[in-house]
């Protein structure tokens, strides 16, 4: 079996694997990143998408051997110190998931669209997120969560914590 050392969320992780494994698999039951679901294994939906170096894949489609050496980030792995990641706050405040199977994919791949387009159109983001798929929403919401989440990282670091502040305060 191959060996493989991989970043995952902040953590070095050394294993020897399958050569046959996907990350998908290798991430919830070696490593229990469980918040990275297993959706068509084919990798039409788009619900195991996962960061690999900053950009969108879906890990059901790579295998764990390839992400040696890099760096791998999943929904668990967001945000500092606790804190939601814009993204997820976004979903949240937007109503943008109902099942919540298709959520993780979608806020990873939101997140790499944004790396690329920090202020995208409507239509834009529909594009961006047309591998990622949705049977519950109708995407209104979905939108509306990039788009908020967009405005909210553009923001400088210090006005946010500010806004962010304020919020906590009763």
């Amino acid at each position: 079996m191959p060996p493989i050392r991989v970043e995952v969320d902040g953590a070095t992780y050394e294993d020897d694997v399958e050569p046959r494994l996907l990350l998908v698999h290798y991430l919830r039951d070696r490593l229990g990143k469980v918040g990275t679901p297993v959706g068509c294994d084919t990798g039409n939906c788009g619900a195991c998408t996962v960061l690999m170096d900053g950009l969108s894949v879906k890990s059901c489609s790579v295998l764990a051997v390839q992400a040696d050496g890099h760096d791998v980030t999943t929904v668990e792995g967001l945000g500092a110190g606790g804190a939601e990641h814009p993204m997820q706050r976004a979903f949240h405040e937007e109503h943008a998931l109902q099942c919540g199977y298709c959520t993780p994919g979608m806020i990873m791949a939101s997140i790499d669209l944004l790396r690329e387009n920090a202020d995208p159109s409507e239509a834009e983001i529909r594009d961006g997120l047309e591998g990622n798929l949705c049977r519950c929403t109708g995407y209104q919401n979905i939108v509306r969560a990039v788009r908020r989440a967009a405005g909210e990282m553009r923001r400088p670091a210090e006005e946010r914590a500010t806004a962010e502040e304020r919020e906590a305060t009763p």
